[in-house]
C-alpha cells in the first residue's frame, strides 16, 4: 500500500503567519507531478506542534481536496494524550484521509505497554490504515521491536512502520519478526537504500518537498531491483540530505531551501526561528552545484 515516495509536507506561512494556501496547492501540485506516490500533512515537517486544532483539520482538509485522489493523502494525527491521538484521528477520517501516521508519544515517556495500549486505542477508534512512527531523536523511547510485532498482531488496521532512528540494523530485526504485509517506511532521506536493501518499501521524506522526482526515482529503482541507479542518484544528493540534518532543525533547512528556490517563504512559527545569513548562504551553494537554482 505505502511503496514508494511519499512527501512529508511543509506547511507554509504567509508572512503574518498564516497558512498560505495557495503555496500549499502549488506544492502538492509539484509532488504529484514528479512522481510522489502520497502527501503526509501536518506531520513533524508539517509544523504540527504550532498548528491550533481547527488548522490541522483544515489543512488536512485542504491536501485531501488538492491531492484529488492524485496519490494517498496521509495524515499526520499523532500526539502524547492518547484521547487527542484519537479526536484528530477521526478527523482525518471524516475529512477524507487515506492513512494516519502517528508519532510516538513525546514527553510523558510511556511505557511498552502504554505504547501498546495507546495504539490500540487510536486502531480501534478508526477504519484508517495507520502507520506507527518511531522516531526517538525526538520522543526519547521507541517503539521496541516486541512491541511493533505486539501490534502487528493484536491491531489489524496498523500496517506499517516509519522508522526514523537512524539504525539499519533495527530494519532488520523489524523485517525478520513481522509478516511479510506489514510494510516498513524509512524516515531519513539519506537512509532510504540502506533500508530498503533490509526489506523496506519507501520513505517518508522531507527532501522531496524540494526534489521530488529524485526521490521519486531513488525509490522506484529499489524497488525494480536497480541499485545502482538507486546509489548514484543518492550520491547526487548526499550533500543536501546531510545539510538538512546538520544546519538546524527540520524543518528549518527545507523551508529555507524553498524559499530560495522560490516555492514558499522561509517563515515558521516559534519557538522555531529561521537559519542564520551564513547557513543560508551555505544552503544556497548547495542548491547551486545542484542546478537547482
Amino acid at each position: 500500500m505505502f511503496e514508494g515516495a511519499h512527501t512529508a509536507l511543509v506547511t507554509p506561512f504567509t508572512e503574518n503567519g498564516m497558512i498560505d494556501t495557495d503555496s500549499f496547492r502549488k506544492l502538492i501540485d509539484k509532488q504529484f507531478d514528479n512522481g510522489i506516490k502520497g502527501v503526509v500533512p501536518v506531520g513533524t515537517t508539517g509544523e504540527s506542534a504550532t498548528l491550533s486544532t481547527e488548522e490541522h483539520h483544515r489543512v488536512v482538509e485542504l491536501a485531501v481536496k488538492h491531492t484529488a485522489k492524485r496519490g494517498l493523502v496521509i495524515a499526520g494525527t499523532g500526539s502524547n494524550s492518547t484521547r487527542e491521538a484519537v479526536e484528530l484521528t477521526q478527523a482525518a477520517e471524516e475529512g477524507g484521509a487515506d492513512a494516519a501516521l502517528i508519532v510516538t508519544p513525546y514527553y510523558n515517556k510511556p511505557s511498552q505497554e502504554g505504547l501498546f495500549q495507546h495504539y490500540r486505542a487510536i486502531s480501534e477508534s478508526t477504519e484508517l490504515p495507520i502507520i506507527l512512527y518511531s522516531i526517538p531523536g525526538r520522543c526519547h523511547i521507541e517503539i521496541e521491536v516486541d512491541t511493533v510485532v505486539r501490534l502487528a498482531k493484536e491491531c489489524p488496521g496498523i500496517k506499517a512502520i516509519k522508522e526514523a532512528g537512524g539504525v539499519t540494523e533495527r530494519v532488520r530485526q523489524l523485517r525478520a519478526a513481522l509478516p511479510d504485509d506489514f510494510e516498513i517506511l524509512s524516515g531519513d532521506d539519506a537512509l532510504t537504500i540502506d533500508f530498503m536493501k533490509e526489506g523496506g518499501v519507501g520513505v517518508i521524506s522531507v527532501a522531496s518537498n524540494l526534489i521530488p522526482k529524485a526521490m521519486a526515482d531513488i525509490t522506484t529503482a529499489m524497488l525494480e531491483g536497480r541499485v545502482g541507479d538507486a546509489e548514484s542518484l543518492n550520491a547526487k544528493y548526499s550533500g543536501l540530505f546531510s545539510a538538512f540534518l546538520q544546519l538546524d532543525t527540520n524543518p528549518v533547512p527545507i523551508k529555507a531551501a524553498l524559499s530560495i528556490v522560490g516555492d514558499s517563504r522561509a517563515k515558521l512559527r516559534l519557538p522555531m526561528v529561521e537559519m542564520s545569513d551564513e547557513k543560508v548562504d551555505e544552503l544556497r551553494g548547495i542548491l547551486a552545484g545542484l542546478n537547482l537554482i
